[in-house]
């Protein structure tokens, strides 16, 4: 889903701050019970919630273990490095705008774990949710968001993780990748790019391995919903809560997955370009280490990115960084450059300009065009679901 834009105190190449913290989530100031027994992440060799656990480096040799039972543990010990090993860092706060995609997210993976017994019934947490839009958006972030504020077991795959050359083998690890999720429960499978996996079944090209294994996907996405808990029963002798597994997805081609793939992912919400106000903090993020120059107008920097993605911004910002270096060392030759930073020059201190801002704006282009988002926003208004 391409590169995100993050808040101070994160990465600088993905969505930032600002927006305010979600309902219910934010920081480590809830408990997480249903981190006690999973491997990594607490009991006898974690450190519970949070600490060292939360980071994914309980257990004797730092690294998460699913107790998988069946009759594929070689392809499950392959699909292991798909697991985070330690929480993303990545926080709700972190995550400028979007809302509507945080507070379906919330309502789908957070919230269930946090009070499951009003997530029973018709409030039965969604089995899916497909994040769209253009590339360099803050998809990608949001499942990093996710798999932080939540805890629980997360894999990250890809069409690569379920490949084989072997005949059957892939629909195998697609079985096998959902009964360690289950094992594992509560967990999330984050797929990106999942138009390369379930494009949509009946194409003239289409391999007969491909659809074997699309079929397999299928299927398991809808008995993956829940499975029966091994947990005591509750205070009243009510069943205990079922294990939760959910499928998060994201794509820049929405209008290339299946059908069946399209339902089973009940919310379906679309990511845009960053607004004015998104590309203003943007910009104060990413350049906040830097000096500027009085002349520097952030806000008319700011309008002049319209119709730039988040990372296209980032780009911007690191050119225009540059170009100070550029002016300074222009006709110097490496060994000139060598002395003059023995001699004390810090070239770090040289303010950027408005005119750097403007050359890097000029320099490059928009990397997703209008045709693209008018796509985008025409698949959402007919099958967008937030």
């Amino acid at each position: 889903a391409g590169p995100v834009r993050v808040k101070a105190g994160g990465p600088v190449n993905g969505r930032g701050a600002a927006g305010g913290r979600g309902a219910g989530a934010g920081g480590d100031d809830y408990d997480r019970p249903w981190r006690k027994n999973m491997a990594g992440q607490g009991g006898p060799k974690g450190s519970g919630a949070g600490g060292q656990g939360q980071g994914g480096q309980g257990g004797e040799e730092g690294r998460r273990k699913i107790n998988y039972v069946g009759p594929d543990a070689d392809l499950a010990a392959g699909l292991e490095r798909d697991l985070l090993d330690r929480a993303p860092g990545v926080r709700w706060d972190d995550i400028a705008g979007l809302r509507e995609a945080k507070r379906v997210l919330e309502e789908a993976a957070v919230l269930p774990l946090i009070m499951p017994e009003y997530f029973t019934g018709i409030r039965k947490p969604f089995k899916g949710v497909l994040l769209f839009g253009p590339p360099g958006t803050g998809k990608t972030m949001l499942a990093k968001a996710v798999a932080t504020e939540t805890g629980c077991t997360f894999f990250n795959v890809s069409s690569a993780t379920l490949a084989s050359k072997y005949r059957g083998e892939s629909e195998r690890m697609v079985r096998c990748l959902f009964d360690m999720a289950r094992a594992a429960a509560p967990s999330i499978i984050f797929i990106d790019e999942v138009d390369s996996l379930c494009s949509q079944r009946g194409s003239q090209n289409e391999h007969e391995a491909s659809r074997r294994v699309k079929t397999e996907l299928l299927t398991q996405i809808d008995g993956c919903h829940s499975a029966p808990s091994d947990g005591p029963p509750g205070p009243n002798g009510e069943p205990p809560a079922p294990k939760r597994v959910m499928v998060l997805a994201a794509t820049n081609f929405p209008w290339d997955i299946d059908e069946a793939l399209r339902r089973r992912l009940e919310k379906r919400i679309y990511i845009p370009l960053p607004g004015p106000d998104e590309r203003r903090e943007l910009l104060a993020i990413n350049l906040k280490s830097l000096v500027l120059s009085p002349d520097v107008e952030m806000d008319e920097v700011a309008a002049k990115l319209d119709g730039y993605s988040g990372d296209d911004i980032t780009n911007i910002c690191r050119d225009a960084a540059m170009n100070p270096m550029r002016r300074l060392t222009a006709g110097m030759a490496p060994s000139e450059i060598a002395a003059a930073r023995a001699a004390g020059r810090d070239f770090t201190r040289e303010p950027v300009e408005m005119r750097d801002f403007l050359t890097a704006a000029s320099r490059i282009n928009p990397s997703v065009g209008p045709e693209d988002i008018k796509k985008h926003v025409a698949w959402s208004a007919e099958f967008g679901s937030a």
